[in-house]
């Protein structure tokens, strides 16, 4: 079985964290997030790491929950329910915590999770036909997890608007509302990712994890325990609810959930 995870680390100290599920787009489940979980916690003690690059295999980046997963979890007793969503919630806060510096290389689809994820690093890079969506709501589940870490990067004004009519848009949305910080053509990606690490380089890395470290403690944007267990609460919940039952079945059967009611057309 292939790994859901890899790790690689370069001669340079540059750790890339590649998300392998392309055959579901990288979509995670339980076993991604474990993997996630874990890479990140052996990468955060290895000295010699000195920045982390986060990829998709094949097509995606990162098409946010596996469905039938969620189909699957949302029948989970609550114990089992609430870990679940928990995972969610490690892996994210794992990752905008991280005391080094974090760089997210986006391509194809970025739904959900995966947005999520995006939120979570120092530098996120796009090419121009990424397409971004926080897509929860049109399954019936909830972006808890991730809820925090939206409003952290893009503001909440534009964090309600995605977030509740779970719209997609491009990667020059993405720029402008402050999901991803260059959109750079995928000839120049590379080259460009490049020059970003040359840049952290650079920088003394005690004194870059101490100023992540102060800019998240010092603005109220690290999670307590307390809030941790809040989030993952509210996203079981929801998935195990009619709501989260339906929607994902809707979206396994490839129509439209009860809830749905046309727009009506003014003349």
């Amino acid at each position: 079985m292939t790994d859901p995870v890899l790790l690689a680390t370069d001669a340079r100290g540059v750790a890339t964290v590649t998300l392998n599920r392309p055959e579901r787009g990288n979509a995670y489940d339980e076993t991604l997030l474990a993997g996630l979980i874990d890479g990140l916690a052996h990468l955060e003690r290895d000295h010699a790491v000195r920045a982390v690059v986060i990829r998709g295999a094949g097509k995606h980046f990162q098409a946010g929950a596996d469905i039938d997963w969620l189909g699957r979890a949302a029948a989970y007793p609550p114990e089992q329910a609430y870990a679940a969503s928990m995972a969610t919630v490690e892996a994210t806060t794992r990752l905008n915590e991280f005391p080094k510096p974090t760089v997210a290389v986006v391509h194809g689809a970025c739904f959900g999770g995966g947005c999520g994820l995006v939120c979570c690093v120092d530098v996120a890079l796009a090419t121009p036909a990424a397409v971004f969506g926080l897509t929860e709501v049109r399954v019936g589940v909830t972006p808890s997890p991730i809820s925090t870490h939206m409003v952290n990067a893009m503001g909440l004004r534009h964090t309600r608007r995605y977030a509740l009519t779970g719209e997609r848009f491009d990667a020059a949305e993405a720029l402008r509302i402050g999901l991803v910080h260059e959109v750079v053509d995928a000839a120049r990606l590379e080259a460009r990712l490049d020059e970003v690490l040359d840049a952290i380089f650079l920088s003394a890395p005690q004194a870059m994890a101490v100023t992540k470290s102060s800019f998240l403690a010092a603005n109220g944007l690290t999670l307590s325990p307390r809030e941790k267990a809040m989030l993952a609460h509210e996203s079981w919940t929801q998935r195990a609810s009619a709501e989260g039952r339906e929607g994902t079945a809707a979206f396994r059967e490839k129509r439209k959930p009860a809830w749905y009611r046309p727009a009506v057309l003014r003349t």
